[in-house]
């Protein structure tokens, strides 16, 4: 019999919503708290993501590769980038703001 699953993400989520979301999700699922395991994860949802836009704007792929959509590839990396950042206890928004300052300032050629 198939389980219910109780994961909610609310309307118009907030990013400290949707690490939350993902951190639920991973113990919901059972799926591996190891922080590399994650990160080579990710490092494979890139390279479909790769595929994925090579397939949208048709350039050869192999045959043989099951490729998703671009969303769905993005989708994937931004739940290992969730997940890496809960290990390591970063509130996303936050570093993300903090970060762009520093951006703001630098100087881009």
């Amino acid at each position: 019999m198939k389980k219910q699953s109780k994961l909610f993400l609310k309307k118009n989520p907030t990013m400290q919503n949707f690490q939350q979301y993902v951190l639920d999700m991973e113990n919901e699922r059972e799926f591996s708290k190891d922080i590399l395991h994650n990160c080579l994860q990710m490092g494979e949802e890139v390279g479909e993501l790769f595929k994925a836009v090579r397939k949208e704007i048709n350039i050869q792929i192999d045959n043989n590769s099951k490729v998703g959509s671009v969303d769905e590839e993005i989708v994937d990396i931004f739940i290992f980038l969730c997940a890496i950042a809960n290990k390591f206890n970063i509130d996303l928004e936050k570093a993300f703001r903090e970060k762009e300052e520093i951006n703001k300032n630098r100087i881009w050629k």
